[in-house]
């Protein structure tokens, strides 16, 4: 395994010499043009949190480091069709194309580079291709964007975004030359994808709820002609965007230049985020819960210093808000080697209680979301989760453990979930520990009783 990981950098390196035609965007060390990363189906800001550390610690200004939030992040089911709390493909280009209007405007800049995860990839293709984005995006890298569909089954879904024989997609693969190229210039275009790990570019649909069956898209699929093409050996859907070496591809391709990958610490941080939460469809209640990334105004936040060793609390909460419109909850002023537990109380919510990792540096992207508890977590004495928002959990390929035992509960093989719950039946708190390649989280346990439950969140 640790071979496999050791042998993307000679991939990388290899397919951006073949790609020839990505070349460096900076004059001088000063000359940074502004970024705006997009994040993927369902996802927030938040999942940028690492590489806009990482872009930091090799020089980026933070003011030219653009996280957007889509305030209803999940696609529809039938892109022609209302559906609510989702967005549809234009209106996911359009809030796109207005974010990056206001960071031209802000900071004075012809251009910017746009960076996009998963379906963020289609709104960067969409505002490209057809709603001239051409004109102010210089760069686009696209991590894990299933641009030949998840599954290419004529007949199938193909109202849907994701269907490479829908019309969505089927216009933005249109060859746009002689040479039959996928993208349109004169942006300069980056894919990179999995080797055979990404859960949404498989040749059998088991990710999609068709085991056995072929998708006809495959591992491939990511890839598009007339782009700088590369393929990272093991990592997984989401891991194309937010890790390392994603980083170090994106990076050398704006730049032409190898990046630092270790974050720079810093001995004190600024932390800020919003709390966001979960919808309910008002027409169709039975429907259960869609993602959004709106405020969660009226909700309460406290933060608690942590032992690292036990969870336990040191002292008084450090900071408590009760957040406005805008749904921030910060600034809150902290080391860098502390831990820290975060209590989110709102209405229709479980009490949750969010333990973190470190936080090396100042970061305005630590959003948080209470969790509701099901009829299943109630039969529960507590519930823990514990959560990788920046890839996913792969038994196969990972060491990783949750409360002593190496088998996560509710993760199948394969690279697919980014979460694992654990429903506890001992009525005693005790502390809790969560390990991911290295990377510890610990927690406590709460009551479910009082309506209370434990999230450990990995930063990796």
């Amino acid at each position: 395994m640790n071979l496999q990981r050791r042998t993307w950098g000679l991939v990388l390196l290899f397919t951006l010499l073949l790609g020839g035609c990505a070349g460096p965007l900076l004059a001088t060390d000063t000359d940074r043009p502004p970024i705006v990363f997009v994040h993927g189906n369902g996802d927030s800001a938040a999942l940028w949190q690492a590489t806009v550390w990482r872009f930091e610690s090799n020089g980026w200004p933070s003011e030219r480091l653009h996280a957007i939030d889509v305030p209803y992040p999940l696609a529809r089911d039938a892109d022609n069709k209302d559906q609510a709390g989702r967005t549809s493909t234009a209106e996911h280009m359009a809030f796109l194309r207005a974010e990056v209007q206001a960071v031209l405007s802000r900071t004075g800049a012809k251009q910017v580079v746009l960076v996009g995860n998963s379906r963020g990839g289609n709104a960067i293709r969409n505002f490209v291709c057809n709603a001239g984005g051409s004109a102010v995006v210089s760069h686009a890298i696209l991590g894990g964007t299933p641009n030949h569909g998840v599954q290419a089954i004529p007949g199938l879904n193909e109202a849907n975004e994701f269907s490479g024989t829908g019309p969505f997609l089927q216009q933005l693969n249109a060859p746009k030359n002689a040479q039959g190229d996928e993208v349109c210039g004169p942006t300069r275009w980056m894919t990179i994808r999995s080797d055979n790990n990404d859960k949404y570019a498989q040749p059998d649909g088991l990710w999609l709820g068709m085991k056995g069956k072929p998708t006809l898209v495959g591992f491939d699929g990511p890839e598009l002609k007339g782009a700088v093409n590369v393929v990272i050996p093991q990592i997984d859907h989401r891991e194309t965007s937010y890790s390392k070496p994603a980083f170090e591809a994106t990076y050398r391709f704006i730049t032409g230049r190898t990046p630092q990958l270790t974050i720079h610490k810093q001995a004190e941080v600024v932390l800020n985020g919003k709390l966001v939460g979960m919808g309910v469809d008002p027409l169709n209640a039975a429907s259960g819960n869609f993602v959004n990334n709106l405020p969660l105004t009226g909700a309460r936040l406290e933060i608690f210093r942590t032992d690292p060793l036990s969870g336990q609390r040191v002292g008084a909460a450090v900071h408590a808000q009760t957040v406005g419109a805008d749904g921030y909850w910060g600034p809150f002023k902290t080391r860098s080697d502390a831990t820290h537990e975060f209590v989110i109380q709102a209405n229709a919510y479980a009490t949750t209680h969010i333990y973190r990792s470190t936080f090396p540096r100042s970061s305005q992207l630590i959003h948080m979301r209470p969790e509701r508890a099901s009829e299943a977590d109630r039969a529960a004495q507590s519930v823990l989760s514990f959560i990788r928002p920046r890839g996913y959990f792969d038994p196969g390929r990972d060491a990783m453990s949750l409360d002593g035992q190496s088998t996560l509960p509710g993760v199948p093989p394969g690279a697919g979930s980014a979460s694992s719950r654990l429903r506890l039946t001992d009525a005693a708190q005790r502390s809790l520990v969560g390990v991911f390649n290295g990377e510890k989280v610990v927690g406590l346990t709460w009551p479910m009783a009082q309506g209370h439950t434990t999230v450990l969140e990995l930063t990796d």
